[in-house]
């Protein structure tokens, strides 16, 4: 694979539509404001707001302790908006709710659904900067690529009205050696980013 393959895996790639989540049809009923598009113009986010998401990332992930939920069993178990307890879902509807309020574009900020290493489902926030998609994640305080994660992508909302969701080609596994690889090739524009995200974290703690 070329260098150039790897560039162009900057940003999410969209397939086709498919059904929503019924939880997240839930949270709509629950939250509308949070669900309605956004009238802003900004798709993306610049890179002087990297600072900004990886505050707010690490906030959430701090305010809100961990707790198992069971949507099954449970009927009254549903996403909710900075609660005291929640799973990834509320992390990650907390953050866009948080988002959503400053002014971002619903279009910018979309909720995904992946699965993990393990085989289990997670929802992440995903957010177009200027330099590519980065995930806000529940799992680490650390603000990555969505191709640096190691998920298997299913599905996000669409740009067009968040209550739709579709499809997403996972990006291409690349092996660690590869990596190394392309480590000595001169750095792309979401290298950039990674170091400038390096640079806020390191400021921050």
């Amino acid at each position: 694979m070329s260098m150039d393959a790897v560039r162009q895996q900057n940003s999410i790639v969209e397939v086709g539509p498919t059904l929503s989540p019924f939880q997240h049809v839930r949270f709509c009923r629950r939250y509308p404001a949070d669900c309605r598009p956004s009238a802003a113009t900004n798709t993306s986010v610049g890179l002087d707001n990297i600072g900004l998401l990886d505050r707010i990332n690490r906030r959430v992930n701090a305010d809100i302790a961990p707790e198992r939920k069971s949507y099954d069993s449970n009927i009254n178990a549903s996403w909710a908006v900075a609660p005291k307890t929640g799973d990834c879902n509320d992390y990650a509807v907390t953050k866009q709710h948080e988002l959503l309020r400053r002014g971002f574009s619903s279009s910018a900020v979309r909720l995904s659904v992946v699965k993990t290493a393990d085989g289990v489902g997670h929802l992440v926030l995903l957010v177009a900067t200027t330099k590519g998609d980065v995930v806000l994640d529940n799992l680490t305080d650390e603000i990555r690529s969505w191709h640096d994660t190691d998920y298997q992508w299913l599905k996000i909302q669409s740009k067009n009205d968040p209550h739709y969701w579709v499809e997403v080609k996972s990006p291409v596994v690349i092996p660690a050696t590869i990596r190394e690889i392309f480590k000595k090739i001169p750095a792309s524009p979401i290298d950039d980013l990674h170091h400038l995200t390096a640079r806020v974290t390191r400021s921050s703690s």
